[in-house]
């Protein structure tokens, strides 16, 4: 005799239907309306069952913040290397990879960056995304035909950031581009990172 399916604990893998189901749900209702338990019914498991791997909501938020910060680093990592050339195109490359991924999971991405992230204790997955970002900054820097300064450095590092950050930003609030095509709007971010390379390069003396 066939007993009837009822939700509970059993699952085929419980943490991974969790996380699939909260990133659906963070991107369709946002920080707000954000809950374990709306989680828990979109899983097919009972509302008790979440806390066998996340004990709170911040903490498959966190799971959520820490793999969005992984496939930010692998975007940028991608579009780095398939514009090869100098690192000024690198830079551009990285630039454009911290667009894309924004732009397919705009909910996702203000987490990451916004202060709810600092009370999620993400700070490891940024710093990466820093690293990756100064790296590429120093690389177009090389070509430089003087010595730069760290004061300059550092300098163009902040720049740099600040322009892939706030242009996509601003885009994802609707404040540039709003009557842009698709492929207008492509082409103006990647005018505004050519722009920035070009500062940085020529911040270094060239």
């Amino acid at each position: 005799m066939n007993r009837p399916k009822t939700r509970g604990y059993h699952h085929g893998d419980l943490r991974e239907a969790l996380v699939a189901s909260g990133r659906k749900l963070l991107e369709e209702k946002g920080v707000r309306g954000f809950t374990l338990r709306e989680c828990a019914r979109r899983a097919e498991v009972s509302h008790a069952a979440p806390a066998h791997h996340f004990a709170s909501m911040d903490d498959l938020l966190a799971e959520l913040a820490m793999r969005g910060f992984k496939e930010l680093s692998a975007s940028m990592t991608t579009e780095s290397e398939r514009a090869g050339g100098d690192g000024t195109a690198q830079l551009v490359g990285l630039g454009v990879g911290y667009m894309a991924f924004a732009a397919a999971n705009p909910v996702l991405f203000q987490l990451m960056f916004s202060r709810e992230a600092n009370r999620l204790e993400v700070a490891e997955g940024a710093s990466e995304i820093r690293r990756l970002q100064a790296a590429a900054v120093d690389a177009a820097l090389q070509s430089a035909d003087t010595q730069v300064s760290g004061e300059v450095r550092q300098r163009m590092r902040d720049f740099a950031w600040a322009t892939m950050h706030g242009f996509i930003t601003l885009v994802l609030e609707g404040e540039i581009g709003g009557r842009d095509s698709s492929r207008g709007l492509k082409a103006r971010g990647l005018a505004a990172l050519a722009a920035m390379a070009e500062t940085v390069v020529r911040s270094g003396g060239r």
